[in-house]
């Protein structure tokens, strides 16, 4: 079973990973390339960065070897359903080597296969934006949110970007001086933490810092937010217990009130030692006590799993989930 080779790939706006395992769970190789994501960078140049993790991973391995693989890739749908996107893959895996066949799975299911091998259960995201999705037999069924920063993404790091300059507006509009998040995003954003005598031109150097990038970018004010909860700066902590019981919430839209199978907590903001982290962690457990919760891990090696796991020679796939994906560190 050891001579059998899966890939598989965990493709993303910034990043594209890649590794090579056999079903014995040894890592043969791995590769990383730049944002493959389609949507975000266009077809040929998403599939050159694929092609480039993919050459890394299988630099000591023939890829004759490779019986299936897996590209976790999130708006898998708008791929599949797109000819000239689905071509340029198609070639990229050729020009790989690789003549068998792969599957495009959606992002999130990926994540929830990094934190466990229960085929039903739930997965909550909050990076950049913030999804939840219900998985029956390992597929995606229900999704909550997801819907993009101008009309959801609820409690994700945008929304915690926006939620604290929307604050610091506040307290301009009440002329009164910003507190420490306020003057830590009023820095960031200006180059200054001064307020001038007339607030309301500082204001509007704040809308015009905000309006002058993509929208999405208020993202980067996230960590300002969570290291000043970590501190104890009552605004952020107000902040980020506003962000949780979002995520919750959109959590309960798909998941029944008596549900005992696990979540899986997906994204730098829940994966990491935050303070949303924390506080979300906490909620879930008030709502589901019995439900195990369990972080998302290596999404690639998830990937090579749900590719290897509808092998014939495979007929354990929980053993075969312990062998191949690395449990989070």
């Amino acid at each position: 079973m050891s001579d059998t080779v899966v890939v598989g790939l965990d493709v993303g706006g910034t990043s594209t990973r890649a590794t090579a395992v056999s079903l014995d769970g040894a890592r043969l190789g791995t590769g990383r390339a730049g944002g493959g994501n389609p949507t975000s960078h266009g077809a040929d140049r998403a599939a050159a960065e694929l092609l480039a993790a993919l050459r890394a991973a299988l630099a000591e391995v023939d890829p004759t070897r490779v019986r299936a693989g897996v590209i976790g890739l999130a708006g898998a749908g708008r791929l599949r359903a797109d000819p000239e996107g689905r071509a340029a893959f198609d070639r990229a895996w050729a020009e790989a080597g690789l003549r068998c066949p792969y599957t495009v799975h959606g992002d999130a299911l990926v994540a929830y296969a990094s934190g466990t091998a229960a085929p039903d259960g739930t997965v909550l995201i909050a990076g950049t934006g913030a999804i939840a999705a219900q998985v029956h037999a390992l597929r995606l069924d229900r999704v909550a949110d997801g819907h993009g920063w101008l009309l959801g993404d609820a409690g994700s790091g945008f929304w915690l970007g926006r939620e604290a300059v929307r604050r610091l507006l506040t307290d301009l509009d009440r002329a009164e001086a910003p507190g420490e998040l306020a003057r830590r995003v009023l820095a960031e954003l200006t180059g200054s933490t001064e307020v001038a005598a007339r607030p309301r031109e500082t204001a509007g150097a704040v809308v015009q810092a905000v309006t002058r990038r993509p929208p999405v970018d208020l993202a980067r004010l996230a960590p300002l937010v969570v290291t000043a909860a970590r501190q104890g700066e009552q605004a952020a902590r107000a902040i980020i217990a506003e962000a949780a019981a979002l995520l919750a919430e959109s959590v309960s839209r798909i998941r029944p009130t008596d549900a005992t199978d696990p979540v899986v907590l997906g994204g730098g903001l829940l994966t990491g030692d935050t303070p949303l982290a924390t506080v979300v962690r906490a909620e879930l457990a008030r709502r589901w006590p019995a439900a195990p919760l369990h972080s998302a891990g290596d999404g690639a090696a998830a990937a090579a799993w749900l590719a290897a796991r509808d092998l014939p020679e495979v007929t354990d796939p929980a053993a075969l989930h312990a062998r191949l994906v690395p449990p989070p560190t």
